[in-house]
């Protein structure tokens, strides 16, 4: 076992375990546990000895995406400095899940949101909790899908359903989850982490050519995956100059609902 920034990582033959541990916050990221993700994902997609890899979260949570009260998302103006937090923190993760010639499975012990929606998504498998859930909730603070969401969720339950649930902000729940594509399987929340594990252990006792029929399938079914990212944070900067942003992150913090003016 080894301890990071707000994670760890545990080693078991072939399989690799990151487990976020901010369990407290519902696994919200910051962007010092980002910047360490960052460098454990190049650590574990280096080391030979690991095939398979496991991402899941402490405690009730998967990942409840960006943690809106991390003081370094937070520009010198007050205001939320989302495009950094994306561009920096967020797209090396998934763009590290998405590209890693070694399958990705994820334990959605609990609720995945926002950017915890994203790193679901960029993982080769869900293996999720029957307790689990899923949101997109970006529109409810008065922001856009980033963390590959609007790359992704289309592609795995179609176009209509994914905008739906990116507009409206809905909870899927695990039942729901695997109706739509999500869940690889759905197993009981107290067996999660360790089927995930042992599918992951099926999957890293495979041939070499794994990696490869996933580096065949993303390029061809993903295309330009850093463009895709790049136009996502600079859709974010956009409509986090926005009142309604402003109104929304606000609103978040105070524990009330936003009054969205369209502005």
């Amino acid at each position: 076992m080894s301890e990071r920034h707000e994670h760890r990582l545990d080693i078991d033959g072939a399989v690799a375990t990151i487990t976020f541990e901010r369990a407290a916050a519902y696994n919200a990221m910051t962007r010092k546990l980002l910047l360490a993700l960052q460098e454990t994902l190049r650590e574990t997609a280096r080391d030979p000895a690991v095939r398979a890899l496991v991402i899941t979260g402490a405690g009730k949570a998967f990942c409840a995406g960006q943690a809106l009260d991390d003081a370094e998302t937070i520009s010198l103006n007050g205001r939320t400095d989302l495009y950094n937090a994306v561009v920096d923190g967020f797209n090396p993760v998934i763009n590290a899940l998405i590209t890693m010639d070694k399958p990705v499975v994820a334990a959605v012990n609990g609720v995945a949101a926002g950017a915890g929606f994203g790193i679901a998504l960029a993982c080769d498998f869900r293996i999720v909790a029957d307790t689990a859930t899923f949101t997109t909730a970006f529109a409810k603070i008065g922001l856009v899908p980033d963390s590959g969401v609007s790359l992704l969720l289309p592609r795995i339950i179609g176009y209509a359903r994914a905008l739906e649930l990116c507009m409206l902000s809905g909870k899927v729940d695990a039942p729901a989850a695997q109706a739509l594509g999500l869940a690889t399987e759905l197993v009981p929340a107290a067996d999660v982490v360790t089927r995930a594990q042992a599918f992951a252990g099926q999957l890293a006792a495979g041939p070499r050519a794994l990696g490869l029929i996933k580096r065949e399938l993303v390029r061809n079914a993903l295309g330009d995956i850093a463009a895709a990212l790049t136009y996502e944070a600079e859709m974010q900067c956009i409509a986090g100059e926005t009142a309604d942003a402003r109104e929304g992150i606000a609103a978040f913090a105070q524990k009330r609902k936003p009054q969205f003016t369209g502005l």
